[in-house]
């Protein structure tokens, strides 16, 4: 009787983790656009090319500013629709042209769909009669001042105008996603001749559409909850600024390796908290409300400056330190670089990818301490700020905005001293092996660097120019000449 053998088992992972990494990769396209939305804010508002800055020295340079400033607002006045296109092209196998395309016709009629069930779901706004009939004489005195015209004209504004159902980021991230699944599912159809010029991807944005106002739909019955709990849960993150950043910072570096930290920073970065700046505008999330000058910003930034700018090039130095002599020149210039890009930009990965799985202990030790260094700066009222990652750029570029910068140097200098030492003492007591402090591999000799495979060819190559002679002489530990090898 031949037997069949059992077909070999295949080793699944958590179900839906890898689309979570997907969706954390996509995220990447669009935060990739806001330096450019921070740059040309920044450099726009009053204390830089403004009124206060530079145009009050050079006039001419106002409407630069101008520009500067409406070119930056638009971006930011627009991220649930960056994301939207971000997301979809990010997200999409093979993705084109039609994927961003599906993205922003979704989105519109998203949009479009939720602002025309704002009245059905959230109520509709009060005339200026009945708002003038219900409201309190002496509220609307005071704000007259007394005087009959400016009476007349907080009667006429005083009403607040439609409420909108509004997602924001969290939206636009919803539709990109829908967009990205229909361009996959659907850019190849085959459609009968008589609609075969809507078929492939000519129809990705007509499905998209139509999934769009379902889902405009589903979101509006839904949002009263929605925003309720949403309301709830960033109140109490931004009530409890001190405990809500140190989980924050450390959930953050925890979930860096597996590439879901974006998803953690769309909520506090883009969805949570409001603020209303001088124009008028409603402006949500922690750079958005940061750049536009709302004080009590930049509760889940702030902290990463002082680990960003010294505390990852101090681990550095002490991993180059603890290494290897013979290793320490190789090491020296790899972890000087990483390091050296982690504080100019705040690009971390390079540095912290060198240690998290050959020494995931040091790892662990460091997202703690990135959730301390966040809960103490907001312990102490410092406030700052970036548009992309805590480096040294946007640390200069906010400084004037910021509330008191120069301790996050303290700080920053506090930590360095602390994770030097720690990493040091914790890298020579448990053995770990960073780089530079690997085994020796007699194939590959002393560079750490060297490719065994290529090592072997190339000590073939070398033992075929040798004689004979030589080649017994080293197969028997003695020299060609006889005398005792070592």
């Amino acid at each position: 009787m031949t037997s069949v053998a059992e077909a070999p088992k295949v080793k699944r992972g958590i179900p839906g983790f890898a689309q979570l990494q997907r969706v954390g990769r996509s995220l990447m396209l669009p935060i990739a656009s806001l330096p450019a939305a921070a740059l040309l804010l920044r450099l726009g508002q009053a204390d830089m090319l403004g009124a206060d800055g530079a145009s009050g020295t050079f006039p001419w340079l106002q409407p630069v500013a101008d520009v500067f400033a409406s070119a930056g607002n638009a971006l930011f006045a627009n991220l649930a629709l960056l994301f939207a296109v971000g997301v979809a092209v990010g997200y999409a196998k093979k993705a084109d042209g039609s994927t961003g395309l599906a993205a922003v016709i979704g989105y519109l009629v998203f949009k479009g769909v939720s602002d025309a069930l704002s009245p059905y779901v959230l109520g509709k706004p009060a005339t200026p009669a009945e708002w003038l009939a219900g409201a309190d004489p002496d509220a609307v005195v005071a704000a007259g001042d007394g005087n009959f015209l400016d009476l007349v004209t907080a009667a006429i504004t005083g009403p607040p105008a439609q409420k909108l159902i509004n997602y924001g980021v969290l939206g636009g991230i919803v539709i990109g996603l829908t967009a990205a699944i229909m361009f996959q599912k659907y850019s190849r159809i085959k459609l009968p001749p008589y609609l075969a010029f809507f078929g492939g991807r000519r129809f990705v944005p007509i499905v998209t559409a139509g999934a769009a106002v379902l889902i405009a739909v589903v979101g509006a019955l839904i949002y009263p909850w929605f925003d309720a709990g949403f309301t709830a849960v960033g109140d109490w993150v931004t009530g409890s600024t001190v405990l809500g950043a140190f989980v924050y910072g450390t959930a953050n570096r925890l979930l860096v390796p597996i590439g879901l930290h974006h998803l953690l920073n769309s909520l506090p970065w883009f969805q949570f908290g409001e603020y209303t700046d001088a124009s008028g505008a409603v402006w949500h999330g922690d750079i958005a409300r940061f750049l536009h000058g709302d004080p009590t910003a930049g509760t889940f930034m702030t902290g990463f400056f002082p680990i960003f700018m010294f505390a990852l090039p101090a681990a550095a130095l002490a991993i180059i330190h603890t290494s290897k002599p013979k290793n320490r020149k190789l090491i020296g210039g790899i972890m000087g670089s990483a390091a050296l890009v982690a504080f100019v930009t705040g690009v971390t990965e390079p540095l912290e990818f060198a240690f998290v799985y050959v020494a995931y202990p040091l790892y662990a030790i460091h997202a703690v301490l990135t959730g301390t260094s966040l809960a103490l700066v907001n312990a102490l009222g410092i406030k700052s700020g970036f548009g992309f990652s805590a480096g040294a750029i946007d640390y200069v570029l906010n400084f004037r905005i910021a509330t008191m910068p120069l301790w996050i140097i303290v700080i920053g200098l506090g930590y360095a001293a602390i994770y030097y030492f720690l990493f040091r003492w914790v890298i020579t007591k448990w053995n770990l092996r960073t780089p530079g402090r690997e085994d020796d591999d007699s194939a590959v000799g002393a560079d750490p660097t060297a490719d065994p495979v290529l090592v072997a060819e190339e000590k073939k190559a070398a033992d075929a120019d040798l004689a004979p002679a030589e080649l017994d002489a080293r197969g028997s530990g003695t020299t060609a000449d006889g005398g005792g090898g070592r």
